[in-house]
C-alpha cells in the first residue's frame, strides 16, 4: 500500500499564494502519475493539475496560468504552487497518485485532504 501526506492548506487572501507538498511513502512500488484535485462544497471533486513520471501535465483551464505542479519523482513527491490566488479556488485539496505496487498489483491512493481558503 501506498500512504500520501499532504501538507501546505491553510488561510490566504485574495491574490496571494500557497504552495501544497504530497509524498507518498510505502514500499516496493512505482508512480505513473500523481497530482492533485480539489472539491468544492455541493461540486464535484474535479482534476486540478497530474503529472506523470514522463513529464506531461494535465491541468484545469480556470487555473492555468496561476497554479503549477512539480514533481521530484526520486523523492516520490508532488508540489502545487498555487499564485493569485481567488476566492474560487477555495475547496479541499486532495493528492493522488496512481502506480502499481510490485507485490499488490495497481493502487489509486488519496491522500485525507488539506483545506484551502482564500478569503479577505
Amino acid at each position: 500500500q501506498v500512504q500520501l501526506v499532504e501538507s501546505g492548506g491553510g488561510l490566504v487572501q485574495p491574490g496571494g499564494s500557497l504552495r501544497l507538498s504530497c509524498v507518498a511513502s510505502g514500499r516496493s512500488f512505482t508512480i505513473s502519475v500523481m497530482g492533485w484535485y480539489r472539491q468544492a462544497p455541493g461540486k464535484q471533486r474535479e482534476l486540478v493539475a497530474t503529472r506523470t513520471s514522463g513529464g506531461s501535465t494535465n491541468t484545469l483551464d480556470s487555473v492555468k496560468g496561476r497554479f503549477t505542479i512539480s514533481r521530484d519523482n526520486a523523492k516520490n513527491t508532488v508540489y502545487l504552487q498555487m499564485n493569485s490566488l481567488k476566492p474560487e479556488d477555495t475547496a479541499v485539496y486532495y493528492c493522488n497518485a496512481v502506480g502499481r505496487n510490485f507485490v499488490t498489483g495497481a493502487f489509486n491512493a488519496w491522500g485525507q485532504g488539506t483545506l484551502v481558503t482564500v478569503s479577505s
